[in-house]
């Protein structure tokens, strides 16, 4: 089962003793701090936990799934995800 940003921030709040919306103001800086810096290419990393950084595909050539016709696909970004060590022994224990 899956968390969603409502529960997320209602678990955040009752833990902290803080408001809804507190916490939904902290959450939405933490979000516009990541894509401010990923946009920039730089890394954003909270050591133990997670790191998130922009990486850069190359342009290639794909296949039209319908046609077979070989399509330029262009050079592009992706967002790479790793989690650390903390949240890895978190994951490993259940």
């Amino acid at each position: 089962m899956a968390m969603n940003r409502s529960e997320l921030v209602a678990a955040v709040a009752a833990k902290t003793e803080n408001s809804q919306v507190a916490v939904n103001g902290v959450l939405d800086a933490v979000f516009e701090v990541f894509v401010d810096q990923i946009s920039k290419g730089e890394k954003v990393s909270i050591p133990g936990w997670l790191a998130v950084e922009r990486t850069d595909r190359a342009a290639r050539t794909g296949r039209n799934p319908q046609t077979g016709e070989a399509i330029q696909i262009p050079a592009g970004h992706s967002v790479k995800l790793t989690a650390g060590s903390k949240l890895k022994a978190a994951v490993a224990k259940k």
